[in-house]
This record gives C-alpha cells, structure tokens and sequence, in this order.
C-alpha cells in the first residue's frame, strides 16, 4: 500500500512524496548541494506524473541554479512533454519561460541556445527564433559561432524572406568570407543575379580565396549590367589555367545569349589559337561546332518560314561553306595545339607536313617554320630528319640545287649528337650519288671527314659537333664503300688505315679491310691488318677477327709456317674466356692433326676439356675420345675416360661409364667392365636410374655367375640404403609425394617434436623400400633368383644350371669334389664374420 505523506517543514506544505522517497530525501537533506544525489532522485522519479517530477527540477535548481546538468534535463524534459501538442497551446509559452530563465545563468552554453532556436523554428515564430539567434550571438563568444551559423542559416533560407536572408548572409561572410560560394548560389537561387555577379567578380579577384567545392562557378549574364563580363572571364583566363576550356565556352556563351553572334565566332577562333592542350580544344571544338550547326539551323527555319529563297540561299551556303571548312580544320588544328605544347617535337611537325600533302607553298612555309623553331638541344626525336626531308622535298620536285643549300646549311647546324650531323653528310653523298654524280659524293665525304683545326674527342660535349664529326664511324664506313667502288686501291687502304689509327673501327671493318686486301692479293697485309684489329679489341668483341685470321691463315699456309700458326693459336687462347674456346681448340687440334703431330692434336684435346665450360665438357670429351680412338687405338681412351669420369657431372658421368664399361666388354676385359660397374652404383639411385641398374643386371647374366649377382644386388642394397638415410632427399621425395613444392620434414606433421620427425622418416624410408621391392622386375621375367639374401638352395641349383655363353671349358682338371656333387646341388661355403666388425658390441 502506498502511503502518502507531507513533510512537516512549514514553508513547503504543499510537497508530497510517497513512502519510497523517503531515503531519497533524508539523502537530499544531508546533501542538498550534491548533483548526484538529485540525479538519482531524479532517474527514480521518471515514471512519476509531470507536475511531480517538474517539481522536483525546479527544487534541485533553486539550490543548484548553475548546474548545467540539471538545466539541460530540464529542458529537454519540458520540451519532450509539450512535442505533442498544438503549437498555440499555452504549454509551449512556459516551455520558453523555462528557457528564458536558464539563460540567466546558462548564457555561455552553445547547446542550450541551439535547442531553443530549434524549438522555437519548430513553433514557427520567425521574429522570435530571429531575435534569439541574434541574441545567442550576442552573448557566445566568437570561437562558438561556427556552431550557431549553419542553423541560423537554414532557418534564414527556410522562409522567403530574402532581404532578411541576404542581411544574414553580408553577417556571416564577416566571420567565415571562405563561404562565399553558399552566399552566391543563395542569391543565384533569389534570382539576385546582379548582386551574385559583383559578388562572384569579388572571390575570382581575390588570390586567397580557396573554393570549397574545388572549382569555379560561372554566372547567367541574362540580367547583370554592372559588370564587365569580357574582363572578368580574361581575368580568369590568366588564373585558372586549368579550366581555359569552359572559361573560353563560357565567354562565347555571354555573346552568343547577347545576341553578338559575330563576337562569339571570333572568340571561338581565339580560344582554338591558344588553348595549350587536347581537352580544352576538344571542348572549344565541340562547342564552335555546334554554334555553328545551330546558326545554319536556325537559317534555315528563317528562310522557311518568310519564304525569302535568294538571299538566303548565300547566306546559308556561306554558313554550310564556313562549318565545312572548320571540320576540315580539326586535324591541323590539332596538330597546333601538339605544338603549342611542345614546339621541339620533330615528329609533330612531320605529321603537320602531311596534313598539307598536296599545297607545296604550305608545306615549304612548314619546313620553314619547323627548322627555325627546333632547337636541337631540346628537341623530341632526331632533329637531323627535318632538314633531309625539307632536301628531300626539293629533290622530288627536281630543284636539286635548293636541296643541296638546304643541306648544306644543314651541315652547320649545330646538333645535339654527332650521329645527327653524320647522317646529313651522309644524305648529302647518296643525294649526288642517286644523281649519278660519283665524284661530288667522294669530295663531300672527304670534306666531311677532314681533320678540323681544333681537334676534340668524340663524345666531349663542350665541342661543337663539327669539331667531332671526323671521329664518326657512319661517315667513315660510307667514305670506304665509296671508295672500294669508285676510288683506287691506294685510297681505300688509306681510308681503312685512318679509320684505324682514330681507334673508331669495329670488328667488322677490320674483317672488311682484310678480305679487301685479300681480295688484291695482299695477304701479308690483310694479315697485318687483322694483327692491328686483334690489338685494338679484347675478348669477346675480338672472337670473330680470331676465327676469321686463323682460319685465313691456314688456308694460306697450311703447314708450311707450322710454328707461326701455333703461336698464333697460343696468343688467341691466352686470356680466352670458356665460351669461347671450344671453337678455337677444334681448329687448332684440327692444325696438328693435318700438319703436325698427333700428340700435340692430343694435347691440345686435353687442354680443351679443361678450358671450355662445364656445359661443353661433355661434347669436348667425346670429340677427344673418338679422335683418340681413331688415331692411337680405342684401349688409348682408358685414361680420357676416367679423367672425363672424375670432370664430368654425375649424369654424363654416368653416360661415360656406361660407353666404358661396353667397349671394356667388347674388347673382353669382365672384370674391368664390372669394376667401372661397381664404381658407377655410388652415383646411381636405384629410384631414379633404373636403366642402369638394367644394363648391369644385363652384364651379369650374359657374363656373370651366382656370386657375382649376389654382389652387384647387395651393391644395389646398400647403395638404395644410402639414399634412403639422407634426410634431405626423403624429405623431397616426401613432399613431391604429398604434393607439396616446398616444405620442411617438420611440415608433414606440425606440432611434434624432433623425436616425431625421425619417426616419419623412418615410416616413410619403409614405405619407399617397399615401394622399391614391388617395381623390381618378377623373377620369371629376369630369371634372377637371388633377390633376396634368403634364397633357397632349389633356387640357387636352378640358377648354376643356366648356361653362361661366355663360360670357359676347363676340361677334366677340375676339383674331384665338386664332380662328386649332384647336378642340383650347389656347394656354399661358410666363412666366419672378423671379430672387427662388432666393435664394441663383442662380449668380453
């Protein structure tokens, strides 16, 4: 039961409270100045009637009036109480009150003063929501405006009061001028174009002003009068040169809605003339076009509506011929804006050349235009290429002598690269030379090749290129073709030689000098000649004047100056790198095996095994073996054999071993087959090399007996036993199995111990010699019944019955016991195991 009460304090006989208040208000008693104790007393009471709990606020603000806690629950608890109601009801004037009170000592708090601005928008009394914003200004400091602004101006935009608006707007561009744009958009929007104009013409002069939006805003010119709309937009023309295309658009525009269609043209014809890149003609274009469409359009809706045919037949053929003739326009106007933006681009101007293709007056003005313009140092391209094709031009058009001025002004200018001036000289020789005038070319190219008063080095750029061009290859090669044809033999060894001592030569012009002397019948002096190439070149670019010289002067020689041709190939492989040396070995072997002696053709193949690459080691050995072979005797390529053994990788040394221990076989000699069968298994897994575990198993069934067998099966045992106990190779064949590229022993199971990895090696070692057992061939196929070190005695008796093709007959001498066993019964003997091999393990 809920029992009601009054306090017995005489100066408040109208407070109740309920039983339950009780520890609340003994606790407000002893702590009346505390604003927790009333918060709490307060979230308790949220379900008690409105009076009641409006009570208890205004008694916790009588005694707590600066309590901003307090007075923003108050509030917002007044406000949430009268949301529902209509907006002329007498609650919402005690609301305000309420308000009116708290700023008494709430002036300074920027949160309060928004929710009763929004309270009061929300009741709809402008004068009163207006006076209160100014208020609220008046009594914040300046730091907290930022806060009130953008209400107060939703509140200003929401009523069509546009003075009240703009008066707002002149307030807080005083506090915030980076806002223009809002304030203009505003009065765009209040069809205050005038006003937006000045404003606009203001932010685009002033240097500071940064746009919010990132971009330029552009104005109506239908009802501004106050201003000079051309200047302001040329005036942004030299700011803002990122937006050149929709300042000019917009310029031709304000003519084009003026009525001054003739002042629109012409500034359309400006901005293509100096618009500097592709996006800003392209839009200049697109909108000059469609000016255009749209005039021819509205001519001939004119014409048809006034019916006036004549005059207005030219006039709309002038306008079609105009419009023709700017689409026909596009590409070199194109090609202008290119140019505009780099004038030095060769390629740019060769392709404004051919939009003229057909007017020569153009294009002799281009040419003009293009050489005058480039400069060398900065052009993209090769410069050189304007000036031949300007000769060329002329050329063409049979005006030879305009072409050879124009080439010869070419040869002073002054290039970036040699290589520039090279090739005009050479142009100005194929040009005599296309006209048959043999001798003129020869005069240029030894004018182009003449020593100049001030010498300088070929790439020392602080020399003009003239003063270098004497040291270009290019005019020099065409100066020695010229000569081997035209010229005497005198002249072309003097050009040759020169080329020689300026140190410019390549391999191929000293091979070239010395076929030509050849050719004449010099062949000491083709030989020096190669001598003077050898010495101006180190290995590799000297391999091609080696192979040529040596091969030349054996064919020259043969063996009659034997010792100078072997010193000739000791000073070519002195300092030879590997790569090359396998080719110079076999033409120098091939010397001393048709001139000379045949030891020395073998010394010389031994050398070679050791001189070229690993990977030509294999081919070398073989060449040695079979040259060996032929000439001494094939039991002379024992020793080639092991010494290419020991050399060679396991896998060609496993090839070597097979080809000797067959031509051992061949030659009879068993034991020495099996020993270099034996000696081969220690780099043969019998996973991987089965064929030739196949051809020794081969061996021993043609050539061998039981014992041998059991060997060559325990040899394979022990060495499949090896492999299978390095851990690095079952690690790879485990992940190969379990299909894994990469990995360690200790990925196949995460987590365990070392102890654990060991054990699955030792589970997978089991798996892969089980493995192994099941993929050796059955015993019917092979006929081998000494897999197994088991094997019965009925096997072993069926294995001695085979017959051996090369078993030896010894007659009636053999041992009397052996005749005395049965023909099924073979003797094993017995043979105790050294007490050595236990080691430690014997007992004592």
């Amino acid at each position: 039961m809920v029992v009601m009460a009054r306090l017995s304090r005489p100066e408040r006989p109208d407070l109740v409270f309920e039983e339950e208040d009780l520890p609340y208000e003994e606790e407000i008693m002893r702590n009346q100045f505390s604003v927790k104790c009333w918060l709490r007393y307060i979230e308790f009471k949220q379900g008690a009637p409105k009076p009641r709990l409006n009570q208890l606020y205004e008694r916790a603000l009588k005694l707590l009036p600066c309590s901003y806690k307090l007075w923003y629950r108050y509030l917002k608890a007044r406000r949430a109480q009268v949301k529902h109601r209509c907006v002329t009801d007498p609650a919402y004037e005690d609301v305000n009150n309420c308000h009116e009170r708290a700023f008494v000592f709430m002036h300074k708090m920027p949160r309060l003063w928004l929710d009763y601005c929004q309270f009061l928008m929300d009741q709809g009394r402008v004068t009163h929501t207006r006076r209160t914003f100014d208020r609220a200004l008046r009594a914040l400091p300046i730091t907290q405006h930022s806060r009130i602004w953008p209400l107060y101006l939703r509140f200003l935009r929401s009523h069509p009061l546009p003075e009240t608006a703009v008066r707002g707007y002149r307030r807080f561009l005083k506090l915030s001028p980076e806002s223009a744009e809002e304030y203009i958009e505003y009065l765009k929007s209040s069809d205050r174009l005038d006003e937006a104009a000045q404003r606009l013409a203001t932010v685009v002069n002033d240097e500071r002003f940064v746009s919010k939006a990132g971009k330029s805003n552009y104005q109506n010119p239908d009802k501004v009068q106050s201003l000079n709309v051309d200047a302001i937009i040329r005036g942004g023309l030299t700011r803002f040169t990122d937006q050149l295309g929709k300042l000019w658009c917009s310029l031709a525009d304000y003519y084009i809605r003026s009525g001054h269609f003739e002042k629109a043209r012409d500034v359309y014809e400006e901005a293509i003339r100096t618009v500097m890149t592709v996006r800003d003609f392209t839009q200049v274009f697109d909108s000059y076009a469609q000016f255009e469409e749209s005039m021819i359009a509205a001519k001939m809706e004119t014409a048809s509506e006034l019916g006036r045919e004549e005059e207005d037949d030219v006039d709309l053929e002038l306008r079609l011929a105009r419009f023709e003739q700017l689409i026909s326009r596009r590409p070199l106007l194109l090609n202008s804006v290119l140019l505009r933006q780099n004038p030095h681009h060769v390629h740019e101007w060769h392709k404004r050349v051919a939009l003229h293709q057909g007017r020569p007056r153009e294009i002799i003005n281009t040419y003009t235009e293009a050489v005058q313009t480039v400069d060398p140092f900065k052009a993209t391209g090769k410069p050189h290429t304007l000036w031949v094709a300007f000769a060329k031009f002329y050329e063409d058009n049979g005006q030879l002598d305009d072409a050879r001025v124009i080439l010869e002004k070419a040869t002073k200018v002054s290039f970036k690269q040699v290589d520039d001036l090279a090739s005009v000289w050479c142009e100005c020789g194929e040009l005599e030379l296309r006209h048959e005038n043999y001798d003129q070319a020869l005069r240029l190219l030894r004018k182009a090749t003449a020593l100049p008063a001030r010498r300088a080095e070929y790439f020392d750029g602080s020399e003009p290129v003239q003063n270098r061009v004497y040291k270009s290859l290019k005019v020099w090669s065409m100066l020695a073709d010229l000569e081997e044809s035209l010229g005497t033999f005198q002249s072309t060894k003097a050009v040759y030689d020169r080329i020689l001592d300026l140190r410019i030569a390549t391999p191929q012009i000293v091979i070239n000098y010395a076929m030509f002397l050849e050719e004449h019948k010099y062949f000491e002096e083709s030989f020096k000649a190669y001598e003077r190439g050898i010495s101006l070149f180190k290995w590799p670019n000297v391999s091609d004047i080696w192979s040529t010289y040596l091969t030349k002067f054996i064919a020259r020689y043969g063996g009659r100056k034997l010792e100078r041709a072997r010193d000739l190939f000791e000073q070519a492989l002195d300092g030879c790198p590997p790569k090359y040396a396998k080719t110079l070995y076999l033409l120098y072997a091939q010397l001393e095996e048709e001139w000379g002696l045949a030891r020395h053709a073998m010394a010389v193949y031994e050398r070679a095994t050791r001189a070229v690459e690993p990977a030509q080691q294999y081919d070398m050995f073989n060449i040695y073996i079979k040259r060996a072979a032929e000439i001494y005797g094939v039991t002379h390529t024992r020793s080639i054999y092991q010494k290419a053994i020991e050399v060679l990788s396991d896998e060609h040394a496993r090839e070597m071993c097979l080809r000797f221990a067959d031509m051992e076989c061949k030659l009879g000699e068993i034991d020495r087959a099996r020993a270099i069968y034996s000696f081969c298994s220690q780099i043969c897994d019998p996973r991987t090399t089965g064929a030739f575990w196949q051809t020794w198993k081969d061996f021993e069934v043609r050539h061998g007996n039981e014992d041998t067998i059991r060997e060559m099966l325990r040899i394979r045992r022990s060495v499949q036993a090896t492999y299978n106990t390095q851990v690095n190779f079952m690690a790879s064949q485990m992940l190969k199995v379990s299909g894994s590229a990469t990995g360690t022993v200790s990925d196949l199971a995460p987590g365990q111990s070392g102890m654990d990895d060991m054990k699955l090696l030792e589970q997978r070692a089991e798996q892969l010699a089980a493995e192994a057992e099941r993929d050796q061939p059955s015993r019917a196929q092979s006929k081998i019944l000494f897999v197994r070190s088991d094997a019965s005695r009925e096997e072993l008796a069926e294995l001695a019955q085979q017959a051996n093709p090369e078993e030896i007959e010894l007659g009636e001498d053999e041992d009397e016991d052996e005749m005395d066993l049965e023909p099924n019964e073979v003797r094993l003997e017995q043979q105790s195991v050294p007490a050595a091999v236990f080691g430690s393990l014997k007992e004592d």
